[in-house]
């Protein structure tokens, strides 16, 4: 479609990807994680192939949705946490191989962001872990897809020309952090910045209705 319309492509965004199941790695289904490999992990890999060889041509660059969760792990979402930590490696590959080409590639890793994955009954996560989301994060709060649409627009930029094989950790300091942080910061300080972008689908639900969660 973007061949056809603009006759050349610029910049790859692989961003599609699922968080569908909580349950410990024992109780998993295998075809949910059949599921998540193929979108998180398959996907990423034909979307690169294919758009590699336009890419030179235009000396463009590749940004990956990658995850905390592919640095920390994520219990209870083991099979999501490893889908991310490949994208975190094949992107460096992907990026060290290609930067004879003048191709740049790097990866955004968002923490929770408060989107229908994080909130409300469309979430994977149940009610009660929902709750304690924002205590998790020393910001005090989930991010706004605003802020990490903001990252995005700048890696794609020529802003970003020097930066290639980089993981750009957007997850209000839950990966350094050593416990819940969140709940000292001051309620006047928890609110996300005045966006600029009409976001209206951001609490839209999870295409796919499907929440698996194991018993108990």
């Amino acid at each position: 479609m973007a061949l056809r319309r603009f006759a050349r492509i610029d910049v790859l965004v692989s961003n599609a990807g699922i968080f569908i199941a909580n349950a410990e790695t024992d109780a998993y289904r295998i075809e949910d994680f059949d599921r998540t490999i193929r979108s998180n992990v398959r996907a990423a890999f034909l979307m690169t192939k294919f758009a590699l060889p336009h890419l030179r041509k235009t000396r463009g660059n590749i940004i990956y949705t990658g995850s905390e969760a592919g640095l920390n792990g994520s219990p209870m979402f083991t099979p999501y946490g490893g889908s991310k930590g490949f994208l975190h490696a094949f992107m460096k590959g992907v990026a060290l191989e290609q930067a004879p080409y003048g191709v740049r590639a790097n990866c955004v890793c968002p923490g929770p962001i408060d989107t229908a994955w994080t909130r409300g009954n469309d979430s994977p996560i149940p009610p009660e872990a929902q709750a304690t989301i924002d205590e998790m994060v020393p910001l005090g709060r989930r991010g706004t897809p605003e802020e990490m649409a903001n990252i995005f627009a700048f890696l794609a930029s020529n802003q970003a020309s020097y930066v290639t094989g980089a993981l750009w950790l957007a997850d209000g300091g839950v990966t350094p952090a050593k416990a819940s942080a969140g709940d000292r910061v001051p309620e006047e300080l928890r609110g996300a910045p005045p966006g600029v972008l009409d976001l209206r689908h951001s609490h839209d639900g999870l295409r796919d209705k499907e929440v698996y969660r194991a018993p108990g």
